[in-house]
Parts: structure tokens; sequence; C-alpha cells
């Protein structure tokens, strides 16, 4: 697989990375010790993938476990990518950026990914009650230790942050946490929402962070699996499945939404390639340090995934893919 290479640390990672949160977290079918979610990484691992990417609110903790099983055996193949700064309780999720709990975090996130480094330490999210500097300050102190390679600031998600002031531009918010840290120590990559129907990062967030050197994690590059042309407008989501609570997932917007998934196809049916090849080979295309870490719990899809780092776009499927209407969010 083609390597790129990302941030001021020089990090080099596959083309394609391995998002695991589905194995453990947030989808119908999740498992909790994960026989087949193993054989997953291990099949992405010998497509030419490297960076899995992980967070300890997963489970909670249950993914790092399950990943620590791959990592003991084939660290030398593993590109680590962890997060830390949200705490799963009862009925809410909640932020701490206290330097002690980022210090005890990093920690535990070690034991249990059995490793002694982690290649990519993220900031799940900012506390709003600790100035972002002390959190960071605390992370970047992880470095200097050598317990961290390199950190990153997942940013807010392009839906999640549609709550915004009327006229504020969508990343604001992160842009100026992202220059807040910066004045402390180097941030190596941003991980954000980008795919073919959510490509708002495009207007200020990824060039801000091609002009400063910093590698760019695309999150969600399939749309959550939309854009992979498997799912039907009203199939329907188990309770559990975190789509079945989001708007864009209704059977009417699913619906509306349909001649985005139809204009992937097509360019897919040119190349012999799937839609989800395609909408990944677009989030490459947007530039060297971008890195699509689609989410999985199943080995065909890691490797069907991995194989979108050999699939080039022309000209023509570009200007095709701009073409097409954008997503709709709701009928208001």
């Amino acid at each position: 697989m083609e390597r790129r290479t990302i941030g001021a640390a020089a990090l080099e990672v596959g083309a394609i990375g391995l998002g695991c949160m589905p194995m453990n977290w947030a989808y119908t079918g999740s498992e909790q010790h994960g026989d087949r979610s193993l054989r997953t990484v291990h099949a992405a691992l010998d497509a030419g993938t490297s960076l899995l990417d992980t967070a300890d609110m997963y489970g909670p903790f249950t993914n790092e476990l399950l990943l620590g099983r791959v990592i003991g055996q084939r660290r030398a193949d593993v590109f680590v990518s962890t997060k830390c700064g949200l705490l799963v309780g009862d009925q809410h999720i909640v932020a701490n950026g206290r330097p002690g709990y980022v210090r005890r975090a990093c920690d535990a996130s070690l034991r249990r990914l059995r490793t002694d480094v982690i290649d990519l330490y993220q900031l799940h999210r900012a506390d709003p009650e600790i100035p972002v500097e002390e959190t960071w300050g605390a992370m970047a102190e992880l470095v200097r230790a050598g317990k961290v390679r390199a950190l990153g600031l997942s940013a807010v998600g392009a839906r999640a942050a549609r709550r915004r002031k009327p006229g504020a531009h969508l990343h604001e918010g992160t842009i100026r946490q992202l220059e807040r840290v910066q004045q402390v120590f180097p941030v190596s990559a941003v991980q954000a929402e980008l795919s073919v129907w959510s490509p708002e990062a495009l207007e200020r967030l990824l060039p801000w962070c091609d002009a400063r050197g910093i590698g760019f994690l695309a999150a969600m590059p399939l749309g959550s699996g939309f854009l992979t042309g498997t799912l039907t407008p009203g199939q329907g989501f188990e309770r559990d499945d975190v789509r079945a609570r989001h708007p864009r997932f209704t059977a009417e917007i699913m619906a509306a939404n349909q001649p985005l998934v139809a204009g992937v196809r097509r360019v897919a049916e040119r190349h012999g390639a799937t839609p989800a090849q395609v909408a990944l080979a677009w989030v490459l295309s947007r530039g060297r340090h971008v890195v699509p870490v689609p989410g999985t719990k199943r080995e065909r899809w890691a490797v069907e995934n991995a194989g979108a780092a050999g699939l080039e776009l022309t000209e023509r499927d570009l200007a095709e893919i701009a073409a097409l209407p954008p997503a709709r969010e709701s009928w208001n």
C-alpha cells in the first residue's frame, strides 16, 4: 500500500487507516472479546493498513484491550492512534482535560494496548472547564517522557457542529483551539469528518492543516456506511446502533440522498471498483497529507477498503463527483 507522511513528526502510515470503534462501540453487533474483529484487524494489516484508530472511551476500554491482543503480536506493523479526554458515565459522556487525568489515562492506555509508546495521542474533546493549553501541556509532557510520539486533536464532527451561531463557520472553533495549542506543542494530526457527503472540512480546516504541514485523518469517510451503497431507505437500525438516532438516516432523508450514492456508483462501475472504494479514493485525492480512516468490524470490508489505495480517480471522475447534489440534512 502507498505510504503517507503526516505532520512535523514525520509519521509514516499506510494511505488507508482502520477505524476500530465499530468493533466495540456504537454499532449493532459490537463484540466484547471479538475473535471476528481480531481477524479483521489482522486482515487489514496484511493488506497494508497500519494506522489503527481507537480511543479509551470505546467500550469503554474494551476496544483498546482488543487491539492490544494484536499489537502485542505485531507491533512493528502497527501505527497506534488512541485518544483521551472523554469519560463514559451511566447517562452522559463528559469531557475531562485535567492534567492529572491525562497522565493516568495515557498510562492505562499503554497497558491495555500492550505497548510502551503510543504513536499518536489525540485529545478527543477539549474540556470547557480547563484551558486547552493546560491539557495540551500535559500531553506534551508525555511526548517528552517517551510515552507518546506525537499529538493530535480530534475536531468536532461536521454534523455535531451544525448547532453553531448563524453565520459562524463550521470549524472556526476547532481552528481557534488548534491555534492555541500550536503555541504550546506542535500538532501532528487533526481528525475530523470528511467525505463526499460531508465535505465541509475542505472550506477552511483542511487548507489550514495543509499550510502548516499537519496531517488530516478523515473520520467517517464512508458516511457511516451510507456511501457504500449497501443501505436502503427505511431499512431501520437496531436501538444500539448510533444511526438509529441520527437525522441523516431517517427513511426520508436517505431516500433524498440516493442521487449521491448513484453518482458514486456510476464512477465505480467505470473502474470495476465498489462505491466504497471510490468514496475513499476521493478522500485520498484531497491531498497527500490526508488519510481516510474508515471504520468496520468485518474482514471483507477492511480488505476492500484497503484496496482503495490503488484506485486513482480521473479528472472526469472528480468533476462528476463535484457536480453531485449536496447531501440533504433535513426537510427544514
